[in-house]
Order: C-alpha cells, then structure tokens, then sequence
C-alpha cells in the first residue's frame, strides 16, 4: 500500500521497518502522530503500540479506516506516562519526536521502555553549526527536490506538531553514543540522523544482544 503523503519523515520509514528483529513481539511508536509508522509496524510485529500526547494526532490515528486489529492508540507523554511499562518493548521507534523533549531525558525514557535484547530506532534532526555541517546539508537538497517531485511534494497531515531543533550533529551524536553504548549513528543526505540500538541482554528464544555495559 502505498503512503499517502511524503516528507523527509516518511522516508526513512523503510529503515525503521528493516531494523524490527524478527519475531518481534510487543513493539512501540513514541510520537506515533497520525499513526502512518505504527500501521507499517503492524506487520512486523505481534503487537503495536502507538503513543502520542497530541489528542489531534491520535483522533486522526484511531480515525483512519486501516488500522490492523493488533494496533492500539494511546493519549499520552511517552516521557512520563506510567501506564507504559519500561522494559517491556521489543522494538521502539521514535521518529522526529526526542527534539520535542530534553534530548538527554527523551532518550533515556525510550532506552527504558526497551526489553532487555530488544532494539531502539531514533530518527531525528540536528541544527548545523559548522562549514562542514553546511556544506552535507547542501548536497542533501537537490536529493530531497528529487524525491519531493516524484512523490507528489512534502505533505503531511494537518496540525502535526513542530518544534525548533537546538543539538548540533556533534552534540547529538556525542551525547548518543554516551547514553546508547553501541549504538550505531549516521547521518543521512535528508538532513536526519538514524540511531539503531541494541539493548544488552536477552531477547526471546535465549540468545544474548552486546550493546553495551
């Protein structure tokens, strides 16, 4: 099926969905707005969970006509709602959503509400603060002009949450890798950073994950 609006956001769908371990149970879309990514999670795992504090957002989530029957939509702070469990998921994703939030805080959070073994995908932006950090984001804009035309331009759904981004790319990617050991960080040509992360432990079946102390 194909989506019915494109951004910089949902193109870098596809590498949360490829990054979902296999016979992933209990999965979690922090920030999951009008619930496009959790509909696509659907099918990678035994359950989904879609949280977003923007009741907008999760009234257009719980709205839209294709919502799988293993999807559930939650109003509320992924930062301090305790009705979500910590350790509890399998995958968590968080697209554009750690910039809303103290990024130290945000990241923290989600790294708890990953099960031991289990694996946490940030997507996220980051300001430029040096020559170099403008001359990559250059070369990322005739790319996005590329895929705005053929995809029908830069849309989204109507009182989607905006916030300014305040971290550098140095500051995102130091401070991540100090509270994510492991992890892996890069830095997209559509101006986001991916941050996969396997949490130390053991995931389902017994074998044991490394990413970290």
């Amino acid at each position: 099926m194909s989506d019915p609006y494109w951004n910089h956001n949902v193109h870098h769908h596809p590498e949360v969905l490829d990054a979902v371990p296999d016979g992933c149970g209990k999965a979690l879309d922090a920030g999951c707005g009008d619930g496009l990514l959790t509909r696509k999670l659907a099918a990678r795992a035994a359950s989904v969970t879609g949280v977003d504090r923007s009741p907008e957002m999760i009234k257009l989530a719980r709205e839209d006509a294709r919502v799988p029957g293993n999807v559930t939509y939650l109003e509320a702070d992924f930062l301090a709602d305790g009705s979500l469990p910590e350790g509890a998921y399998d995958f968590v994703s968080a697209v554009a959503v750690v910039h809303h939030a103290p990024f130290e805080e945000a990241v923290t959070r989600l790294a708890r509400l990953t099960a031991p073994g289990g694996r946490l995908v940030i997507v996220g932006m980051a300001a430029n603060r040096t020559l170099l950090d403008w001359v990559i984001s250059a070369c990322g804009v005739p790319a996005s002009q590329w895929h705005a035309r053929r995809r029908g331009g830069k849309r989204g759904p109507a009182g989607m949450p905006m916030e300014d981004v305040h971290m550098s790319w140095g500051q995102i990617r130091q401070t991540a890798r100090r509270l994510l050991p492991g992890c892996d960080l890069c830095r997209t040509l559509l101006w986001r950073y991916v941050v996969v992360w396997d949490k130390p432990g053991e995931k389902p079946g017994g074998e044991s994950r490394e990413g970290g102390p």
